[in-house]
């Protein structure tokens, strides 16, 4: 049977640019909420809000079909990629 050691050899910092706060414009404000937060964390609410209101596609799950909040945040495009998103909401974070 062997050991399992308790400590990892190099623990993994996170990244600094990731995890300072920024501020959502407010149109993105709508979708995920209007306070400063890291990177990381406007991604995870803006799948959740795409997940509560179903708005992935049945037959690509790489396309997003946007509601009247998250289309003003896609620039009026009613259908983005998946990769294409977050290069969008990018533009509405400070």
């Amino acid at each position: 049977m062997a050991k399992k050691t308790a400590k990892k050899k190099s623990a993994r910092k996170p990244n600094a640019a990731f995890m300072r706060p920024v501020t959502p414009s407010v149109t993105l404000a709508e979708v995920v909420g209007s306070k400063p937060m890291p990177r990381t964390e406007v991604t995870k609410k803006l799948w959740a809000y795409i997940k509560k209101n179903g708005l992935q596609d049945k037959k690509n799950k790489r396309m997003i079909n946007a509601d009247e909040p998250l289309k003003a945040v896609f620039g009026g495009k009613s259908s983005v990629n998946m990769f294409a998103m977050t290069k969008l909401v990018s533009k509405h974070l400070e």
